[in-house]
């Protein structure tokens, strides 16, 4: 389930988020979209994430992850094809708002979802080795669709490029689902491999604990009215948004220090490497100490990387930004995840998960046009992103004071984490 998980991540996030900074190039090179413009083509995915985040969360929860891949997946093929047909701006929004939908109804919502019912006591790390998945995809696709794309060479272009993807994921759409089962309880199984009927298996821990967990759990009204599903959701949303800022501007921003789409595409595999074995290092570490706690110094470090784009001009600057950015991302990525199941369970994950996407969404709708229009106004990118990692840093605030709930049904000596 983890491996199906960071595959289907691979081929849903990489397209639409990943390789942003390689697709503008192209199209600012045939169209002449500006930088504003093509920010918005990202805060349409947002709009997107605000209205179908908590009806994918809702039906995850009730149709299982099965039939979201297979409709998601669909959907996915459909803006693709689209996108690879774009004549002129308007094409390209309703493309990437239907590439959204798919993405979102098909990606992180459900693989989340469907790991948090086959882990509880190895979530994170299981999160994190899926997410390290999806990176893996991602060091190969985004060098790969830059090559492929760059608009100073005659090579296949983005709209061949685009169609390719389309039919890989509509090939994906038939296979995947008859390989997924929604939880191991289909399969007579518990999360973690663990049974109740033999508790003293070696490295197993006890029945108590297996039975509670699996069970417990807040509803969608218990989690909003905490004080830790609020600060998760804005930590979460302050710390995306400088994310989301350098998926749809990082291939300007190098144009304009003098660099071509194909340095882009080599410092978002640098970036990437270093984030694969963080998401691994993070999910692990997360099962290890308090979650909130993690997340604060990895959002922090994710911020730092951001301040290096402001330093100069030279391509050194940059691959430092990569590293850092890498650490600071790829060990978040996984405990964002990972801290809502320890902290709501396993009962409405899907549902808490969807509705923390509406306030978090809503500080993502700005992050792409507001970077844009900076760099419009001011001629240069500096104080867009010093901006954005003064809201990352916020972000790592309120994961830090992010206060567990007590789950129904737990006793605290069993209580993840």
């Amino acid at each position: 389930m983890v491996a199906i998980s960071g595959f289907i991540m691979t081929i849903t996030a990489v397209p639409v988020f990943q390789a942003m900074a390689v697709w503008t190039v192209a199209l600012q090179a045939q169209f002449g979209w500006n930088a504003t413009q093509l920010g918005f083509a990202l805060s349409f995915t947002r709009v997107e994430g605000s209205i179908s985040g908590p009806l994918a969360g809702y039906l995850v929860d009730r149709m299982g992850t099965r039939f979201m891949v297979f409709t998601g997946l669909l959907i996915l093929t459909a803006g693709l094809l689209l996108f690879s047909q774009v004549q002129n701006l308007w094409m390209f929004y309703l493309a990437y708002f239907i590439m959204s939908i798919g993405q979102g109804q098909a990606g992180w919502i459900t693989v989340m979802t469907l790991i948090n019912e086959w882990f509880v006591r190895h979530r994170g790390l299981a999160m994190g080795l899926a997410m390290m998945g999806m990176g893996v995809g991602g060091l190969v696709l985004v060098p790969l669709i830059a090559w492929l794309i760059n608009p100073d060479a005659d090579r296949l272009g983005w709209r061949g490029t685009a169609a390719i993807l389309a039919a890989v994921v509509f090939v994906s759409a038939l296979v995947l689902p008859k390989l997924i089962r929604n939880k191991p309880e289909d399969l007579g199984e518990h999360p973690d491999g663990d049974y109740p009927e033999r508790p003293n298996r070696p490295g197993r821990q006890a029945d108590s604990a297996t039975g509670s967990e699996q069970e417990a759990g807040l509803t969608i009204r218990q989690a909003l009215r905490t004080q830790a599903f609020w600060c998760i959701s804005l930590g979460h949303g302050l710390g995306s948004m400088v994310v989301l800022a350098i998926m749809a501007h990082l291939g300007l921003l190098l144009r304009d220090a003098g660099y071509g789409v194909q340095t882009t595409g080599w410092v978002i595999t640098v970036q990437t490497a270093v984030s694969i074995v963080f998401q691994l290092f993070g999910g692990w570490i997360g099962d290890r100490m308090p979650t909130n706690v993690a997340l604060f110094v990895f959002t922090a470090i994710q911020g730092l990387g951001v301040v290096f784009l402001t330093v100069g001009d030279d391509v050194v600057y940059f691959y430092v930004f990569a590293v850092l950015f890498g650490i600071g991302f790829g060990g978040r990525t996984p405990l964002t995840t990972a801290i809502r199941g320890d902290y709501f369970g396993r009962a409405s994950f899907g549902k808490i998960l969807g509705a923390s996407m509406v306030p978090m969404n809503i500080l993502l709708l700005i992050a792409g046009p507001l970077a844009g229009f900076m760099r419009d106004e001011l001629g240069d990118y500096d104080m867009a992103f010093l901006l954005l990692a003064g809201l990352n840093t916020l972000g790592a605030v309120f994961f830090l004071i992010a206060r567990r709930p007590k789950l129904p049904g737990l006793a605290p000596a069993q209580a993840p984490g």
